[in-house]
């Protein structure tokens, strides 16, 4: 659905965004994290054709950017930092305006559906002017979805809103999701991250990593569990240790701490080992890390090695 090639935009000395290589899947709700300046909202002006690429292309929808942009307009969604709405025109009116200039068929229909999905429908006639900033980020995302396009982008969907009206924009994605519409979602919310993007990629001007939030998490800290003990002696240690598949072992106060590739196969083994060995197993759990904790990494060694790479 979305191919990016070598995508770099330079805003003159400054890169903001450079060499991007990326492939999103139709259907795919992909989320972008990184820092205030990592380029990630210059990445979705660039995908949706508001600001030229300096250097390399991608395609969207089946329309080449640089080659095919109107068309490409036409079949994407965008929620910007800055909604830009109609300060004096009832909500009803504002997202009648955008309908008409999308070629909506049925205006009327349209418009009541989304004020009624995202829970502005008893606001309808009242001045968007006039509403909190929540109640215009909401507005933004329907004047987004009007024409029904296949990939959405939303820059900070939920920036401003209470946790009742957040949860309300989440289950919206997920239900847009279930759609198959194609999503691009930029946010500092880790967890809404976690809950709603199949694949995230963390962004710094260059892209760090990109996969799902659990491979992310297995491939920066691995896979660990920790064996609760009644007493730790220390040939339990020894006894872990020579399993092939256990990375390392951590001997903590009363239990053990083992590095794994596949602990729901593998934990069965090293618990028979143990009870063999003497050993009282009180109970098996895993340390969680969380996507934070993903995401400070990347960010923390990413700018390590541009730093270290400046340097030579």
């Amino acid at each position: 659905m979305i191919s990016i090639k070598g995508l770099t935009k330079q805003f003159d000395e400054i890169t903001a965004v450079e060499d991007l290589e990326l492939e999103i899947r139709s259907g795919e709700v992909f989320g972008f994290l990184g820092p205030n300046g990592a380029g990630k909202t210059t990445t979705l002006r660039m995908l949706s054709a508001l600001i030229e690429p300096s250097s390399g292309t991608a395609e969207v929808a089946g329309y080449r950017l640089g080659e095919d942009d109107q068309a490409l307009r036409k079949n994407v969604g965008i929620l910007t930092e800055a909604p830009g709405l109609y300060d004096r025109l009832s909500a009803e009116r504002n997202l009648s305006f955008f309908a008409y200039l999308y070629d909506v068929e049925d205006v009327g229909a349209r418009v009541e559906r989304y004020l009624k999905l995202l829970g502005l429908w008893e606001r309808r006639a009242e001045p968007a002017g006039t509403f909190s900033r929540g109640m215009r980020q909401k507005l933004a995302i329907a004047r987004a979805m009007l024409h029904e396009p296949p990939v959405l982008f939303l820059d900070e969907p939920t920036t401003g809103l209470d946790p009742e009206a957040s949860r309300l924009v989440r289950e919206f994605i997920e239900g847009l999701k279930g759609e198959g519409r194609t999503i691009i979602l930029n946010t500092h919310n880790l967890d809404e991250a976690d809950r709603l993007c199949d694949r995230i990629g963390v962004l710094n001007t260059h892209l760090l990593a990109v996969d799902t939030p659990a491979a992310l998490r297995r491939d920066v800290f691995g896979r660990k569990v920790v064996i609760h003990l009644a007493e730790l002696l220390p040939e339990y240690e020894a006894t872990i240790s020579k399993f092939p598949f256990v990375d390392a072992v951590e001997s903590i106060d009363a239990r053990l701490v083992v590095t794994l590739d596949d602990p729901e196969t593998q934990n069965p083994a090293l618990v028979s080992a143990l009870v063999n060995a003497g050993a009282q197993v009180q109970f098996v759990g895993e340390v969680r890390k969380s996507l934070e904790d993903v995401y400070l990494h990347l960010v923390s060694n990413g700018n390590t090695e541009a730093e270290r790479g400046d340097e030579t």
